[in-house]
């Protein structure tokens, strides 16, 4: 089945059955692999992506659930302010040790801040809780999104 998706501000056209899971039209058909598979049942946060702005596992969201909605993924994030932000951040503290949770974790701190431009702690353990880190990288990760909320310039 034909299905037209808005993806990083491009429409694009894909022939896979409605209830093919975002993560695998993205990455098999469309070729992005910024977004990682973990676990497949929503609980790692690897494959987040942005649905309309909010987080999304794509592991577990069929295509057909997205039809309408702009779908941002990591390879896009940068496109504003808050995106560079968080991306500058991450690489200035050394965040990522084996990375491959890396794209889910900016993901969801983008997203928590482009809601809340300066989150507390308990704001920031609330919207990460979802993304696991097997590396155990949480405290770059917190110091990443508090300094990436401190940075001055840019709108959400």
């Amino acid at each position: 089945m034909s299905t037209t998706l808005s993806v990083n501000g491009k429409t694009v056209t894909v022939d896979v059955p409605d209830d093919t899971r975002l993560l695998w039209t993205l990455r098999d058909v469309l070729g992005m692999t910024g977004m990682k598979f973990g676990c497949g049942m929503a609980l790692c946060g690897a494959c987040t992506v942005h649905l309309d702005g909010a987080p999304t596992r794509a592991c577990i969201t069929p295509i057909a659930s997205t039809v309408g909605k702009k779908i941002t993924t990591i390879e896009a994030i940068g496109a504003d302010s808050v995106g560079q932000r968080v991306q500058a951040a991450w690489l200035d503290l050394g965040v990522p040790q084996c990375g491959y949770c890396q794209s889910g974790q900016i993901m969801a701190a983008t997203a928590l801040l482009r809601q809340n431009p300066r989150p507390s702690d308990a704001d920031i353990e609330a919207a990460m809780s979802g993304n696991i880190c097997r590396c155990g990288t949480y405290p770059r990760i917190r110091a990443a999104i508090k300094k990436a909320a401190s940075a001055e310039g840019g709108s959400r």
